[in-house]
């Protein structure tokens, strides 16, 4: 199957690619652009892949689901394009970096920057309908980022694995604790930021692992 994503995670999930499960999926995702509205735009499904090629990743921050009121998914985690209202849960995060490594708040909320860098704004399913969070959950997308997950614990050494709330802590089975470092927490949400994503201090503890092992930190 002919998938539109960077040629290093185009070689590492050709398999995937040609699993019945993806096929079904992908026919799916089709049918529901083509009768309802759907974000990302289709353009941008993959856009956290091509911006973060497999063998520059240093980072992974794991979502739920993309944004699905108009103008904000883009195909990264928490992530809007400029212009847009910053969300509550990029808001939190916001404030976070800014106690832990003196980051004064940003105006926009397009996380492109960190992409380049090399954190993987990973969603754990990649299309939702408009207004409708989690409606295209249970479709196959789950599978197919689980699998993301295997790739980078297998084929990569000293990521940092950033599992903000249950829904990513899900992935945690796939990781490879002796190759790479994680780091928990609950979720960036208004509803739970408070008990314990305040003060976690991950933006720095970050920085510092991979400065220890020979790598370029993040600029936030």
């Amino acid at each position: 199957m002919d998938v539109q994503i960077h040629p290093s995670w185009k070689e590492a999930l050709a398999d995937e690619f040609e699993q019945p499960y993806f096929r079904e999926l992908t026919d799916r995702v089709r049918q529901a652009y083509s009768t309802a509205t759907v974000f990302p735009p289709g353009s941008l499904i993959f856009n956290a892949f091509n911006l973060t090629p497999l063998d520059r990743v240093k980072v992974v921050i794991l979502g739920q689901d993309p944004y699905h009121n108009y103008g904000q998914a883009m195909g990264l985690s928490f992530s809007v394009p400029d212009g847009c209202p910053i969300p509550p849960s990029l808001q939190n995060i916001y404030k976070e970096l800014n106690t832990d490594v003196g980051k004064p708040i940003p105006m926009s909320g397009n996380l492109t920057h960190w992409a380049q860098q090399g954190v993987l704004l990973l969603n754990a399913t990649l299309t939702v309908q408009a207004h409708t969070p989690k409606s295209h959950a249970g479709w196959g997308w789950e599978r197919f980022t689980d699998h993301v997950i295997q790739v980078l614990s297998q084929q990569r050494e000293h990521l940092v694995f950033l599992l903000w709330g249950s829904d990513a802590r899900r992935k945690e089975m796939y990781i490879d604790p002796e190759k790479h470092y994680i780091l928990r927490s609950v979720h960036p949400s208004p509803l739970s930021a408070y008990r314990g994503f305040f003060g976690c201090q991950h933006f720095s503890k970050t920085n510092y692992y991979l400065a220890s092992h020979g790598i370029a930190p993040i600029a936030w």
